[in-house]
């Protein structure tokens, strides 16, 4: 498989029709939403999928390009998934990996904006404010590394071991093979993430092997890599063996657009699964959105 996604479903549909051991997938439906649960097993669907040992979720979802509210049950949905790969217990981190500056790059930050911090908040105040026995939250954006002069992974690691959290939620914008998968499609996992390794700028990673607790991953994708959508679309490589084709990304036209719904509906999502006997209003409340 040459072509670039963070897409585990993509991977697997190259997959679908010569039977691969190692791999297990299940296609389900709730609340509308449709969801494809892929797990690899061992190592010969690690090599088979190209991803690593874990579980996959993905959700198809409507288009974020469309103006139509994101209702409740979507993202009540969404959390209740989310809350699958999570421990039961303990607090957790969550960061939001991306550059502000770069509008397809932005969901991670902007979804960690709207994430309940509650890991300062005692026990007593919450329940004496309504709120109920808030699980411990905490958020971090590293920023990027060119600005910085730190990797995301070290920023992250030494956080995590200052506040030892039970787990962390790593939330980024991804790439995708299809333009069919822009803005239509949530993937979470619990294998963490490789930074940039969509679009070929691959950081240090970020999951159990290198923090020693589980790391689950939340993303949309945002933008196609040119070489693949050109490759899937005519199945000529002629166009894209010129340099300079190689280095193009594709995004939608309504990437503004994409990326705040994308940004809320990952960042309330993640409220959901974290503090599960919160509405969705009162959470909106909370954050001030």
């Amino acid at each position: 498989m040459d072509f670039r996604t963070d897409l585990a479903l993509e991977r697997h549909e190259e997959l679908r029709c010569t039977p691969t051991n190692g791999i297990e997938s299940q296609i389900y439906e709730k609340s509308g939403v449709t969801f494809t649960k892929i797990k690899v097993t061992d190592a010969r669907g690690e090599q088979s999928l190209g991803k690593p040992i874990g579980t996959y979720i993905t959700a198809e979802i409507p288009s974020l390009a469309d103006q139509s509210p994101l209702c409740d049950e979507l993202i009540g949905t969404i959390g209740a998934e989310l809350r699958s790969l999570l421990p039961k217990e303990g607090t957790v981190l969550v960061v939001g990996l991306g550059n502000t500056d770069i509008t397809p790059d932005a969901v991670g930050p902007e979804s960690v904006s709207l994430v309940l911090a509650t890991r300062h908040i005692s026990r007593e105040l919450s329940e004496s404010v309504g709120l109920g026995n808030l699980r411990p939250v905490a958020g971090f954006v590293p920023g990027v590394l060119g600005r910085t002069g730190i990797e995301s992974a070290e920023a992250v690691k030494g956080l995590a071991e200052r506040i030892r959290p039970s787990a962390v939620i790593v939330t980024d914008a991804l790439a995708a093979r299809r333009l069919k998968r822009l803005g239509n499609t949530v993937q979470m996992s619990d294998t963490g993430i490789i930074p940039g390794s969509g679009v070929g700028n691959a950081r240090a990673e970020i999951n159990r092997e290198t923090l020693g607790i589980p790391v689950i991953s939340v993303g949309v994708p945002t933008v196609v890599d040119a070489q693949t959508l050109v490759n899937d679309l005519t199945g000529d490589e002629a166009e894209i063996s010129r340099e300079e084709n190689k280095r193009m990304i594709i995004t939608p036209r309504e990437i503004d657009l994409v990326v705040e719904r994308a940004s809320r509906i990952i960042g309330l999502s993640i409220n959901k699964a974290l503090q599960p006997h919160l509405s969705t209003d009162e959470i909106m409340m909370l954050v001030g959105d």
